[in-house]
């Protein structure tokens, strides 16, 4: 076998793997439930990479007994063996790529839902709309993938604009597809409000954020300053004469969340609580992130909430990723919620960079 970093981790997990089969098969093991169980996840997390990697190297024993049928005597044996090895080269490449991809750190939030915060930016109404056509666009994505979306608090315009919303989606490896969407999201074109006919630019600031469990952060109920009152906009009457809507401040830190979408108190209450445990959980990660000298942010972008990430231009009929140089002259597919291209370019290339970060050689 081959040399080198990762074909030294290879054996190693390998390695590992094997002993824990042993492991699972010892008496002791067997009467500890807690160990046991230990063992049963770590065994099932090594699986696909052994798996793999046994696969690959049975691809290499083969291409080593062809390279040696092509010193035989009989010509159509060595041209077999030399479209053999043809062959079994574009799958070594092909699983070698696989098994590098398999070896990069897992990111803890990836099977996690998500909560989705879009905010109008610099362009006034227009980019309120801009807005509502964004989460319309994530909205049909989710729809696409078999995820729920549920509202957790939302401010429109009159003319149906959103200055901001927020929302939980949830949903088999929601972060993992939508974890790269988080910056600013620019749109050029001739805004409903302009009668001139000029293009203007806006912009929209998308944040995604892991929905947060209670385990995952500490809320001491003494940190928490709870103000109820009216909710304002669409809702009916209920929402004009009684204090349901509900704004929760958590002291230590000073974010502000609040929700009046729903007609109780008691459920704004829990829809807020929801997403102050992901921006307490944001912050959190972000500071170990900065403690660990910035592994994490190189593998998946700097997620800088400021940093311009997408063009959707309307003449043109063109979206442009400007992390990765992307474009398509799909426009109206993309806002109908068509962004598996995309985001599995964006998949593709932060995985090529997280390699190259790791020397994966």
């Amino acid at each position: 076998m081959k040399s080198g970093s990762i074909w030294q981790k290879l054996d190693e997990v390998e390695g590992r793997f094997v002993e824990l089969e042993q492991a699972l098969s010892d008496p002791a093991v067997l009467s500890n439930q807690e160990q046991y169980r230990r063992y049963v996840k770590e065994h099932a997390e090594l699986s696909k990479i052994v798996h793999a990697y046994r696969e690959y190297k049975k691809l290499d024993e083969e291409l080593e007994e062809n390279k040696e049928l092509l010193r035989d005597k009989d010509e159509e044996i060595r041209a077999l063996a030399k479209a053999e090895i043809a062959e079994l080269k574009e799958k070594l490449a092909q699983k070698e790529e696989e098994l590098r991809i398999l070896l990069l750190p897992k990111d803890p939030n990836d099977e996690r839902n998500v909560i989705l915060e879009i905010r109008a930016g610099t362009g006034g109404e227009e980019a309120a709309l801009f807005a509502a056509d964004l989460f319309k666009m994530y909205t049909k994505y989710a729809e696409s993938r078999g995820w729920k979306v549920d509202i957790l608090n939302s401010h429109f315009t009159g003319m149906g604009g959103i200055k901001e919303i927020i929302a939980a989606i949830e949903g088999k490896g929601a972060y993992s597809r939508l974890k790269y969407e988080s910056g600013v999201h620019r749109v050029q074109r001739v805004p409903e409000t302009e009668s001139q006919g000029r293009i203007h630019t806006s912009a929209v600031t998308v944040a995604i954020l892991p929905e947060a469990e209670e385990v995952d952060v500490d809320i001491d109920p003494k940190d928490l300053k709870i103000d109820v009152f009216r909710a304002s906009g669409p809702g009916g009457q209920n929402v004009n004469k009684l204090e349901t809507a509900v704004r929760i401040t958590h002291i230590p830190t000073g974010i502000v969340v609040q929700c009046q979408d729903e007609r109780s108190q008691l459920k704004n209450k829990i829809k807020a609580m929801k997403i102050l445990r992901a921006r307490l959980l944001e912050k959190k990660q972000q500071e170990q992130e900065r403690e660990i000298a910035e592994q994490r942010r190189l593998q998946v972008g700097t997620g800088d909430r400021s940093e311009r990430i997408r063009t959707y231009n309307f003449p043109q009929g063109r979206v442009t990723d400007h992390r990765i140089g992307l474009t398509l002259y799909r426009l109206e597919e993309v806002l109908e919620g068509d962004l598996d291209e995309i985001i599995d370019a964006l998949i593709t290339h932060f995985q090529a960079e997280a390699i190259k970060n790791m020397n994966l050689q």
